[in-house]
């Protein structure tokens, strides 16, 4: 839980930035920040990616499971969703108050991230995904909430519930899953890491969340490997 709580403090932090400074960062500063936190996701996409023991164990991970994602059109319904979501419960609302609550938790919550950081914190205890993206939330904290306000702020309620659930569970399972799993399913987690880097630096803008059945392949096939010969 430690990474979740550094990125509800970061969204915390970054809103009340953002209330009492406004819109006073240039547009030129916000990208170069951005740029910058870009690179960092890369390099520790590809410090996860390198840490497999298998790499065609990874390359069937990220291919299947791209492929069920596809089929299940996985990364279509989460953005359906988060229309839905922010049209139901920001609908009739005259405050940005509301508005500001909605959009931050369905932008700071959905995405392979957050599920990806989550899901590391809880296995192994690393947090690095997460504090990454807390610097990512809270410096989009500071945009909205010049705006928005303080509803902005209390996000940070959703991404301890949602982010903290995905850790319980994580911890929970990790006393089904071997070293060797573990390992895979992290190196493919690193893979999709990069993509959100290179998505973010503006290089190629990919349907990431198409990917998150690998996560569940990777240790899968791992598990199925051992009763071939």
């Amino acid at each position: 839980m430690i990474g979740t709580s550094i990125n509800a403090g970061a969204i915390i932090f970054g809103s009340t930035l953002g209330v009492f400074m406004g819109a006073r960062l240039s547009e030129r500063i916000r990208d170069t920040v951005l740029n910058g936190l870009g690179l960092l996701i890369v390099l520790i996409g590809l410090q996860m990616a390198l840490g497999t023991k298998n790499i065609l164990i990874v390359l069937a991970a990220v291919l299947l499971g791209g492929l069920t994602g596809e089929v299940l059109r996985i990364h279509d319904a989460i953005e359906k969703l988060g229309s839905i979501l922010q049209n139901v419960l920001s609908r009739g609302r005259q405050s940005t108050f509301g508005e500001g609550f909605v959009t931050a938790s369905l932008i700071f919550c959905i995405g392979p991230m957050a599920i990806l950081g989550s899901i590391q914190d809880g296995l192994t205890g690393d947090y690095r995904i997460l504090a990454v993206k807390a610097a990512l939330d809270g410096f989009a904290a500071i945009a909205f909430s010049a705006t928005l306000g303080w509803g902005v702020a209390c996000s940070a309620v959703s991404i301890l519930l949602y982010q903290g659930f995905i850790t319980l569970f994580a911890t929970m399972l990790s006393k089904a899953l071997t070293d060797p799993m573990i390992a895979e399913m992290t190196a493919t987690g690193g893979l999709i890491i990069v993509g959100l880097g290179l998505k973010l630096l503006n290089v190629k803008d990919m349907r990431l969340a198409s990917f998150l059945p690998a996560l569940a392949l990777a240790p899968l096939i791992v598990a199925l490997l051992r009763f071939l010969p």
